[in-house]
């Protein structure tokens, strides 16, 4: 029953979404040119960690401040 049910919606299903652009993107299988460093690495994962932790760390050492607000 599973089985049946799986392909008669495969089959309804784009006709019920209509008419749709579908994106896809561009691979490629190929190494890259330049190898990236260590350097350039430990940049971005200090660049995205302090994106990341930068704003939750600001709100948890003013947490204090926002809770005597009324």
């Amino acid at each position: 029953m599973p089985g049946i049910l799986r392909t008669v919606a495969s089959r309804v299903a784009p006709v019920l979404r209509g008419h749709t652009v579908t994106q896809s993107a561009n691979m490629y299988t190929r190494p890259a040119k330049e190898k990236i460093g260590f350097v350039e690495s430990s940049i971005a994962c200090a660049v995205f960690s302090a994106t990341i932790l930068g704003p939750s760390g600001w709100v948890l050492a003013h947490l204090e401040d926002y809770k005597k607000r009324d």
